[in-house]
């Protein structure tokens, strides 16, 4: 079973490596030993455009780089294919290869799935404050502040992702980036439908020149009627779940019981079984 299962854990761990080795050059100055030694040995490896904006949208957990999660995503894949490796020995049949198959891919899977959680927590966020939000950045306008002040002072005041973005599109603006490449930097770090069609609002009263109050006034109503639908589709969803855990755990358990009390009842001559009437 090992003899077989080598093989089997070579072309696994090749085939995450090769995830991981999909275009590009090492970034310099990385400090990566993984991705040193693969730039000695001729190979260059640049980390997808895509994995950088995950990182962004889930809010760049720990300072982390695409670089060092590309790394950390190849040595989870060598890593998690020497445990299946390990663990194929004293698994029946061919679930030992099926495990030192999967096990590399698995490991190099690990980390997105860790960054989509980490984004979905962060979406929730932001949706539920962007209303709140809003309005404040509406008052903040509307008491004669430029809006670059406005986000800096909500930023400043607030909590949570969206202020905290926010207040960096404030910091680039005050660094000499021009207003609508931050607001465009903006929508990488929180690729949602609400922050797109605020920018965009946003855009166009600073081309045509309209008050910026009323279109923050129709964004947070908007935002506020997104959120509302959103809860109550979520609400529909959770309950047919909530139905198949009650059919499928609930409702069995309880028949176990009585059934397991009918059948101690039965062993025992029928003392504990009620008398008819």
């Amino acid at each position: 079973m090992i003899s077989a299962a080598i093989p089997a854990f070579l072309s696994g761990a090749l085939a995450a490596l090769g995830l991981a080795l999909l275009g590009g050059r090492v970034p310099r100055g990385s400090g990566l030993v993984l991705l040193r030694g693969l730039a000695a040995a001729g190979i260059r490896v640049r980390p997808p455009v895509d994995l950088d904006h995950g990182l962004a949208a889930a809010g760049r957990p720990g300072g982390l780089g695409a670089s060092q999660l590309m790394a950390a995503k190849s040595a989870a894949g060598v890593a998690a294919g020497g445990l299946g490796l390990a663990l194929s020995g004293a698994a029946p049949g061919r679930l030992g290869l099926l495990l030192v198959l999967a096990c590399p891919v698995a490991g190099f899977l690990g980390p997105d799935l860790w960054l989509k959680r980490l984004a979905e927590a962060r979406a929730r966020r932001v949706r539920r404050d962007l209303p709140l939000l809003l309005d404040l950045l509406r008052v903040q306008t509307e008491a004669g502040a430029s809006l670059p002040a406005a986000l800096r002072e909500v930023g400043r005041r607030g909590g949570g992702p969206l202020a905290a973005e926010w207040a960096a599109v404030a910091r680039e603006v005050e660094l000499g980036v021009p207003l609508g490449r931050a607001l465009a930097a903006l929508q990488v770090r929180l690729p949602l439908p609400e922050v797109r069609t605020l920018v965009a609002a946003l855009e166009r009263s600073r081309r045509h020149g309209s008050p910026v109050g009323q279109t923050l006034a129709a964004q947070a109503r908007e935002a506020r009627f997104a959120l509302a639908r959103r809860i109550r589709e979520e609400a529909a969803r959770a309950g047919p779940k909530i139905q198949l855990v009650v059919a499928l755990l609930l409702v069995p358990s309880v028949l176990l019981l009585v059934a397991a009390a009918l059948a101690a009842a039965l062993l025992n001559g029928g003392a504990g079984l009620p008398l008819p009437v």
